[in-house]
């Protein structure tokens, strides 16, 4: 018998008939719908990456920048000592307190990023002592942790608890559940509430001012300013720079998994959102922007937290955005304690 040449078709039944031909078009935002435009440019802006050739130019003119105001200011101190000796001194005296300030200032902002840097080795060591499941290794992490926060007042009854039962416990993973329950529950609850504190705050500013470039500013400077509160909650206290450093990698964590993209099922389920766009965009706006600003507050919080989320729960952006905003837009009553 010869063998047929050709394609095969296999026809294959459906019991409810549909294929598809017949199935539901995949949603796609109207032209009218708000999509939380402040955030995006805000994510956008922080998770730019700078060229070489751009950080090379940078880099330069700053030094060019700053040895022409040395020898500026040598010489200008220099011309005073010759003709008026005594405001030649004073003016050698006022530079050396600016030189002082800014060698405190970079010794500040060096000990921020070793303070980050500490959180980063404890949570990549608790990550390590829960994949291998070494007692001694989660020993060692929960040590470090409790001399995380030693002088800490709003985890002095954790440390007790802490030291008190862990005795008992046998298990590496138990060990640091028991670690994560006492001691980062009430710091995940002073970061959610930073969080929410930022989430209104963008949300206001995005209802309420009308220029594009306001919106914009403000939602830079309440992320900034809550990813800096966030780090110093769970020990980092990071500086200017570390806290420009630290939201940039959570902006460019969200972006790589394209957590900054709004979509209907954001737009229906967080705070109302969908009914706000149509009474009013502006408000619609704030309320997109105010959960981006979530979603950034909670990349953060895992970020900057020394231990991952085992014990308990990470928490949803929906329930910290209905809290933040419930009775300003006349989004309900807050929703969970997650």
């Amino acid at each position: 018998m010869s063998e047929r040449k050709g394609p095969v078709l296999i026809e294959m039944e459906s019991p409810s008939g549909e294929g598809p031909d017949r199935a539901p078009p995949v949603p796609e935002l109207l032209p009218g719908t708000p999509e939380g435009r402040a955030m995006q440019a805000v994510a956008v802006l922080g998770a730019r990456r700078s060229s070489r050739l751009g950080r090379f130019f940078w880099g330069s003119a700053a030094a060019l920048t700053g040895f022409v105001a040395s020898v500026a200011a040598w010489r200008f101190v220099d011309g005073l000592m010759a003709s008026y000796p005594l405001l030649g001194w004073v003016a050698m005296t006022l530079l050396g307190l600016f030189v002082l300030a800014a060698l405190l200032v970079a010794l500040r902002e060096w000990a921020a990023y070793a303070r980050l840097a500490r959180l980063d080795r404890v949570h990549q060591a608790a990550l390590d002592a829960i994949g291998s499941g070494d007692l001694k290794a989660a020993n060692r992490v929960t040590d470090r942790i409790a001399a995380l926060y030693s002088g800490r007042d709003d985890v002095a009854w954790g440390r007790e608890r802490l030291a008190e039962r862990r005795g008992d416990v046998f298990d590496a993973d138990a060990l640091l559940a028991l670690a994560e329950a006492e001691l980062m529950a009430p710091l995940d609850q002073a970061a959610r509430r930073e969080v929410e504190a930022a989430a209104r705050q963008v949300a206001t500013v995005t209802a309420i001012v009308p220029l594009a470039l306001a919106d914009v500013a403000a939602a830079l400077i309440a992320n900034l300013r809550m990813v800096r509160r966030i780090a110093e909650i769970y020990g980092g206290r990071a500086g200017a720079f570390g806290s420009w450093r630290l939201l940039r990698t959570v902006l460019m964590h969200l972006v790589a998994t394209g957590a900054v993209a709004v979509g209907d099922d954001l737009i229906q389920s967080v705070a109302g959102g969908g009914l706000l766009s149509k009474l009013s965009r502006r408000f619609g706006e704030g309320v997109i922007n105010g959960a981006l600003t979530a979603r950034v507050g909670v990349a953060a919080i895992e970020v900057c937290r020394p231990l991952p989320f085992n014990a308990l729960a990470k928490p949803k952006v929906t329930n910290l955005v209905s809290r933040a905003l419930a009775g300003l837009f006349g989004t309900g009553p807050a929703a969970g304690n997650s």
